[in-house]
């Protein structure tokens, strides 16, 4: 039974009144939620640089923006990388909007499977590790750690994701998302994604902090700032079965919070410089599109001319727009194009 050892020490109980307190100032706060979506495609960008930067992916965000925005045909193992982490994470934020997640071995399986499609073989993908694994210094290339052996993997997943379920109630979000983070890279699931995998089933608990701007959240942009201080703090050395009863989890939870209140403070400073432009505002026949789109499930021009006198080449410009701005994707060609 996983039974972590940690104390509540000043410094993380201060941690964690002041994360609650910016909570409450955050929620207080009422943004237009079109710079809501362009803030939130702007975290996404971020979290996927940060979290595969620090897995070593060379690309720099310029180049990972791009990626996300123009989707190439042919992806290197770099792009296939940061396009994988940017789909999960954009289905964890629709199923996060839908309510509740329930942190189970399967979704972090399924989680893992988004995270290295196309990048490892079938047998790895989406399924607990069957071989052993060993964790290297990246600078002296020698093992530090040696997680435990594959075949107690599962049960110790298991252990893990109950141990989250039936605490949910009785200790503290910040806690249990702390917890879960460095114990599931204590036990290296899987051959490959252990660490995006984490940071990305880590999102799912912090959720239930009640930030209304969750999705304006990249904790993993605080971890790559300074990678060598994450992995010094998240991991362990030794092996499992010799230091797995006196691993001590405080440091790492003082760590933890101290990104967390980073994060905040970072979103907390980004709102009030937020206002609508002149790319962001919609107008009102923009926003009849949308409301088109709303009920039918597509538009068409042809749908377009009806709801507007505008000219052709303002009513391509207007549909641009909201192209740019991710609220519609373009679907066939020529004069078989429509939008959803």
């Amino acid at each position: 039974m996983f039974n972590p050892k940690y104390t509540i020490t000043n410094k993380l109980l201060a941690n964690i009144k002041r994360i609650n307190s910016l909570v409450f100032e955050l929620n207080q706060k009422k943004i237009p939620k079109i710079v809501l979506y362009e803030m939130e495609k702007s975290a996404r960008e971020i979290s996927t640089f940060a979290s595969t930067s620090i897995e070593g992916n060379p690309l720099p965000l310029t180049d990972v923006k791009q990626i996300l925005k123009s989707a190439p045909q042919h992806l290197k193992s770099s792009e296939q990388e940061i396009i994988n982490y940017n789909k999960a994470l954009e289905n964890i934020n629709k199923k996060l909007n839908k309510g509740i997640i329930s942190l189970t071995v399967d979704l972090i399986c399924s989680i893992q499977k988004q995270v290295i499609n196309k990048l490892a073989p079938a047998f790895e993908s989406g399924e607990l590790r069957l071989k052993p694994v060993f964790v290297n210094n990246p600078k002296t290339r020698q093992t530090i750690y040696w997680p435990p052996d594959a075949k107690d993997v599962p049960s110790l997943m298991k252990e893990l994701t109950e141990f989250i379920k039936s605490n949910q109630d009785k200790i503290d979000p910040l806690i249990l998302a702390g917890l879960f983070h460095k114990q599931f890279v204590v036990i290296h699931g899987f051959m490959d994604g252990n660490g995006r995998t984490a940071r990305l089933a880590t999102k799912i608990l912090l959720r239930n902090l009640g930030l209304n701007t969750f999705n304006l959240f990249s904790f993993e942009n605080y971890y790559n700032r300074n990678v060598t201080n994450y992995f010094n703090n998240v991991g362990v050395i030794g092996n499992y079965y010799e230091i797995e009863d006196s691993i001590d989890f405080t440091p790492w939870m003082e760590y933890f919070t101290d990104g967390i209140i980073d994060e905040l403070l970072r979103v907390k400073k980004l709102l009030p410089e937020v206002s609508l432009s002149p790319e962001t505002e919609l107008m009102p026949y923009h926003k009849k599109i949308l409301e088109f789109i709303r009920i039918k499930g597509y538009i068409t021009d042809r749908d377009y001319t009806k709801l507007t006198d505008r000219a052709n080449a303002t009513r391509i410009l207007d549909f641009k727009k909201l192209l740019n701005l991710g609220l519609i994707k373009r679907y066939g060609k020529g004069r078989a194009t429509y939008y959803k």
